[in-house]
């Protein structure tokens, strides 16, 4: 059934809205999919703050023309194709779509949009295996803590050292007769 010009309108601001609050962008293809299947990734994303949005590719290229943003080939959205939008963590979206697709071999990245530059196949799936925010932020908090850690070892072993050998005299001294 052909969307009516208001029903385009309407979604043509939709993908507006979402591209342009997106931090990024995955295309996929999803075909052959049951709807179960779908419902599934689609909780899965949400899960994460991101969303799956499934929607006619001219207005796909006309959203992101309109935003400024790298202009979407033919050649990278064939087939039918959702958009995956990112919304907090950039590469959640993508990575619960690559990771969907190793036992749904429907789901394939095919490209995307991040920081306005135009992504392969490759560079999507490169993408969706880059660490999360979270563990990016953890990593980088263990390498901090670890110095400090080995710093506070090492001045704390002299002084500990200290500490029982001046127990060990007092000691002494209150065993000795006076």
């Amino acid at each position: 059934m052909a969307l009516t010009r208001d029903q385009k309108a309407s979604q043509l601001a939709d993908l507006k809205d979402k591209f342009q609050k997106a931090k990024s962008v995955m295309f996929a293809h999803y075909i052959g999919l049951t709807v179960s299947d779908v419902s599934e990734l689609r909780s899965k994303l949400r899960e994460k703050n991101a969303e799956m949005k499934v929607g006619k590719k001219t207005l796909m290229k006309i959203a992101a023309k309109e935003l400024n943003l790298p202009e979407i080939s033919d050649d990278m959205m064939e087939g039918p194709v959702a958009c995956i939008f990112s919304f907090e963590d950039p590469v959640a979206g993508a990575q619960i779509a690559a990771k969907y697709g190793k036992d749904h071999e429907q789901v394939k990245l095919i490209g995307g949009l991040f920081e306005n530059a135009l992504l392969t196949k490759q560079q999507a799936m490169t993408f969706a295996t880059l660490p999360t925010k979270q563990v990016l932020l953890a990593t980088f908090a263990m390498m901090i803590r670890s110095p400090l850690t080995k710093f506070a070892s090492a001045v704390s072993s002299p002084l500990s050292s200290f500490a029982r050998a001046t127990q060990e005299l007092a000691k002494k001294k209150e065993a000795q007769p006076a």
